[in-house]
């Protein structure tokens, strides 16, 4: 299996353990480092909808919480007729961690995908060198 492949199957296995109880519109995440490994996400709701986390930072943070910083590759899956779209805050989390050439791929239902990148999903976005 080649490894994009892979990395859709898992973000789309993902969907299958999403907590959506209130949304009921679960998304699913795989972040591969540059050394290859990878991070399963899932969206992670809350009756107090405020603190629900979205499958890509889940992802990210996963992956940071054991150390990674070098990231090479995200695909972004969920139960939509066209690709997903992350998120704002998702966008600037990736922002944070990945180079703006870093590849994303979005996938929706009967496997349509469309291919990015960081920079394309946030322009302009807000990094640390707005502090220099």
């Amino acid at each position: 299996m080649k490894a994009k492949e892979e990395w859709i199957n898992v973000a789309t296995e993902a969907l299958t353990k999403a907590y959506v109880p209130y949304s009921h519109f679960p998304v699913g995440a795989c972040l591969v480092t540059k050394a290859g490994k990878i991070y399963q996400g899932l969206n992670i709701e809350n009756a107090s909808y405020g603190l629900a986390n979205c499958a890509e930072r889940t992802a990210f943070f996963k992956a940071v919480s054991e150390g990674e910083r070098e990231f090479s590759h995200l695909v972004v899956a969920g139960h939509t007729p066209e690709p997903i779209s992350p998120c704002g805050a998702c966008r600037q989390v990736m922002a944070e961690f990945c180079s703006p050439e870093m590849p994303v791929t979005l996938v929706g239902d009967n496997g349509v995908t469309k291919e990015t990148t960081v920079g394309e999903l946030l322009p302009y976005s807000f990094t640390d060198k707005d502090f220099d």
